[in-house]
């Protein structure tokens, strides 16, 4: 069971439990017309019924998180890829600046530069005042191993999924709970489709972000643009939010959540874009709105 609540946490009810604390896309957008869904970028926490915990993204919504922890632990950051509005919190990262605290950041990996050097292009002057190597947890980076691997309680597959620079999409089971993370992904430009004439596409075969997905209970997805506007954006990296319920009906997704909201969208079109999508599922697919604070428990 699936329930949408402002606290929680696993060892409450024995399901795993999944926050959303950014659920916007590109730049943060904090204002009144964004109230409802929220104006932080992307940060996803999970953790598993053993207390295992896994966040999602470091984008502006992982300073809120991190000041949510309080006693000495292991956390772990796996990071789709090192765009801005996906790390620029990791400085802000509570943890990082207290001692006993083990930060572990994975990230996908490169053939020209290891993790360790590309975050400190941000993670140092002049773009930030304090260096990586400075801070005071101890912290260890990883490259994301393509395939299976397990974090505590916690089993995760990465693939490589569509969308600029090396990114990665991410699928976290806690026995027999499944959450698959999607946020930035254009999976139209990874199958063979065409439009069906009503602003969603007609689904050939899906070869990005369809094993991430299948039989998910959760599925957090891209749905960034309108058809309108995904017409003039192709090759941008992001979904049109038609494409996101295809693939989720396709893939046999439980639930869809509505995640990296154009920072352009306020609360009103985002409303419109929820109620569309939700017409457009097929029996069997929930669509519910990713808003900043939700928490679901599976």
């Amino acid at each position: 069971m699936t329930d949408a609540k402002p606290d929680g946490g696993a060892s409450a009810d024995g399901n795993m439990r999944v926050r959303l604390w950014g659920t916007r896309g590109s730049i943060a957008s904090a204002g009144p017309d964004t109230v409802a869904y929220g104006g932080n970028t992307s940060c996803v926490e999970v953790e598993g019924r053993d207390g295992t915990i896994v966040i999602l993204d470091a984008g502006t919504g992982v300073r809120r998180v991190g000041d949510t922890y309080h006693e000495p632990r292991r956390l772990d950051i796996l990071l789709t890829h090192l765009h801005m509005d996906h790390i620029q919190g990791l400085g802000f990262f509570a943890p990082l600046f207290q001692k006993d605290f083990e930060v572990h950041v994975w990230g996908p990996p490169s053939t020209t530069q290891d993790l360790r050097t590309r975050l400190t292009r941000y993670l140092s002057p002049p773009l930030f005042p304090v260096r990586l190597r400075d801070v005071a947890a101890r912290v260890e980076l990883h490259d994301v191993p393509t395939g299976d691997f397990n974090i505590g309680g916690l089993e995760v597959s990465a693939q490589t999924v569509i969308h600029p620079g090396q990114t990665v999409g991410y699928r976290v089971c806690d026995k027999t709970s499944t959450m698959t993370y999607l946020p930035d992904h254009e999976p139209a430009l990874g199958s063979a489709l065409s439009s069906n004439g009503n602003g969603a596409t007609a689904v050939g075969e899906w070869t990005s972000g369809h094993d991430l997905s299948r039989d998910t209970d959760l599925l957090l997805h891209d749905a960034q643009y309108t058809a309108d506007e995904y017409d003039q954006r192709v090759g941008w990296g992001h979904s049109q939010i038609g494409d996101a319920v295809a693939l989720a009906a396709l893939a046999g997704a439980t639930k869809l959540v509505t995640f990296h909201h154009d920072p352009a969208h306020d609360d009103a079109e985002l409303d419109m874009m929820l109620a569309e999508a939700q017409a457009a599922a097929p029996d069997g697919l929930e669509v519910l709105p990713g808003r900043e604070g939700m928490t679901f428990h599976i």
